[in-house]
């Protein structure tokens, strides 16, 4: 027998270190999320992107796989609004990233930091047509802060955190990365791979504003005897809420908030408005617009007062002034410019804006008149059910660790108007996009992101459509929450406007659904379900929900020719 000599032995052994040095394109882009903090990625499988999984298994982040692309890229959305880092979905190339598309989107209009790394074919079959081969980056690109192609394995973790680094350039949003299947794969020396380490490749992004413009601010503030503040959802994506209620406290101001401002302050605070924001916007003398576009909600500005100093702060300068003028723009961070001002205003408020208390009387009148007047629908008894009172029993059943989540046109659009989460953070829609089918991966990402909070989703039956088969992946997950079904067999927004437009004779083209047991579905998939017809049994079917102790959908049969009133007063029907 042939013994290796001493020469052999030796140059194995420095070809089995030299093995252990080296690292795939996969396991560089697992550790530059585990720099960033990632501890979750959404995913579904595809042949491109499995040497991700394998470098993610080594680096401790879980792999959580979804039945749709869609899913995964709102699911990512999603966990970073809830946790304030960057969420990250996972999917193959072709139809995979093109099925993430609208997720991306999404994320976009919202302004949340997620990173969508979508396959590739190899390098060596570029432009020879390989399987699922598509101009992804130049698809993404109009879409995200940053969309590029990963060129060589060594590079694959420091591209990953440019590509972060870019999500928290100004206000947050998403970014993309295409990587070639030969790029993942291959395995380069770890010497040649720069790996980003955590803390110390992304500077810090928060500016509390011009300090002239932040005293500006608090002066007019100071002088204002009918100052009005809306607290949008940057207030929450900058973790500004303590500022916030700061300031509004102090000032003696009262506050609306919109999207997930929603929660700044609780239901019951004084300085708490949600029903008479026209009116203060009609007869406010300052309105301070904080993290909210003048987009299609706000009426592009043209439901501020023409008479009305108006104050606008945003992350991002090209928002401040588009639609409307404004008096004062501040760019920066929503929660360190309203301490500023909170600051520079110090010791000059008589009382706590003492002589504003008749501004916030009015005001609080101007909410009443709007409750009576929806008090007897809030309170219906009326079958099938009016959609204010399942709203009305939802808010009713909140907590003050209950995350409300809506996903539907006309029936979510009821809930704007009466649900009020108990706390920041507590609150999640699509956001100005309007995209239906975020209800269940948000759903997965709340629960996952926050596994101590009851998660409650009111769904409209068009929108669940559209993603509701991953309620078999809450189920494998073992992820509890409360899902509720309005159910009127239609895309009630839609046909309202068919109606407006066209008649009551074509009001039902292309808008109509089936009449699903939505209750039956969960069953199937081993979640709980219950149908409900009578409102009386609308509360005692949401607490068998949630003493389940499983993924659950009650079905609720609500009147489809109740129409929420922002529904009808949307411009797209004027």
């Amino acid at each position: 027998m042939h013994m290796p000599d001493d020469a052999t032995h030796a140059q194995d052994a420095t070809q089995a270190a030299g093995a252990r040095d080296l690292v795939s394109g996969g396991h560089l882009v697992a550790k530059a999320l585990k720099a960033e903090g990632v501890e979750v990625v959404y995913t579904l499988c595809g042949g491109h992107i499995i040497d991700i999984y394998d470098g993610c298994v080594d680096e401790g982040i879980q792999v959580v796989d979804v039945r749709h692309e869609q899913v995964a890229a709102h699911a990512a959305d999603g966990y970073a609004r809830l946790t304030g880092r960057p969420g990250c979905a996972v999917v193959t190339a072709g139809p995979g990233t093109t099925d993430a598309v609208t997720g991306v989107a999404n994320a976009f209009r919202a302004e949340s930091p997620m990173l969508l790394i979508g396959g590739q074919g190899a390098r060596t079959q570029h432009k020879m047509g390989s399987l699922q081969d598509l101009p992804h980056v130049e698809m993404m690109t109009p879409i995200t802060k940053f969309a590029a192609t990963v060129p060589d394995t060594a590079r694959a973790a420091d591209m990953v955190s440019m590509a972060f680094r870019e999500c928290f350039h100004g206000a947050p949003g998403p970014s993309f990365l295409e990587i070639p299947r030969d790029v993942l794969d291959a395995a380069v020396p770890a010497a040649a791979a720069r790996v980003p380490r955590a803390g110390h490749y992304r500077a810090s992004t928060r500016s509390p504003g011009d300090p002239d413009d932040v005293q500006r601010l608090a002066d007019l503030l100071v002088r204002a005897e009918k100052p009005a503040i809306l607290l949008g959802s940057q207030v929450w994506t900058t973790r500004g809420t303590d500022a916030a209620v700061e300031l509004v406290r102090a000032l003696n101001v009262p506050a609306y908030m919109n999207g997930a401002g929603r929660g700044t302050l609780p239901p019951g605070d004084p300085h708490h408005f949600q029903l008479s924001r026209r009116y203060a916007f009609a007869h406010a003398d300052v309105i301070v617009i904080v993290g909210t576009p003048f987009d299609f909600r706000m009426g592009y500005g043209k439901r501020l007062s023409a008479d009305a100093t108006v104050v606008q702060i945003d992350l991002d300068y090209r928002t401040v002034g588009r639609n409307r003028d404004v008096d004062l723009g501040i760019v920066g961070d929503a929660g360190l410019v309203l301490k500023a001002v909170a600051e520079a205003a110090s010791g000059r408020i008589d009382a706590g804006g003492a002589k504003r208390k008749a501004w916030l009387d009015e005001l609080r009148a101007a909410e009443q008149v709007a409750l009576d007047k929806r008090l007897p629908q809030l309170r219906s008894d009326a079958c099938p059910i009016h959609p204010y009172r399942l709203v009305s029993e939802i808010n009713d059943f909140l907590t003050e660790d209950s995350v409300f989540i809506g996903d539907g046109g006309d029936v979510v659009t009821f809930s704007g108007q009466v649900v009020q989460p108990r706390s920041p953070g507590h609150w999640m829609d699509p956001g100005p996009l309007g995209t239906l089918g975020v209800g269940v991966p948000f759903v997965l990402a709340a629960k996952q992101a926050r596994p101590e909070k009851e998660v409650v989703a009111l769904f409209g039956d068009g929108a669940f459509s559209l993603t509701g088969w991953d309620f078999e992946t809450l189920v494998r997950y073992d992820l509890p929450f409360v899902g509720v079904v309005g159910n009127n067999s239609s895309m009630n927004q839609i046909r309202y406007g068919q109606r407006a437009k066209y008649g009551a004779a074509r009001e039902r083209v292309g808008n109509t659904l089936g009449d699903v047991p939505y209750d039956a579905f969960a069953r199937m998939l081993g979640g709980y379900g219950e149908e409900v017809r009578d409102p009386a049994d609308i509360g005692p079917a949401l607490r068998r929900a949630r003493e389940s102790g499983k993924p659950s959908l009650i079905n609720v049969w609500i009147d489809p020719d109740a129409y929420a009133p922002g529904t009808m007063n949307q411009t797209m029907y004027k």
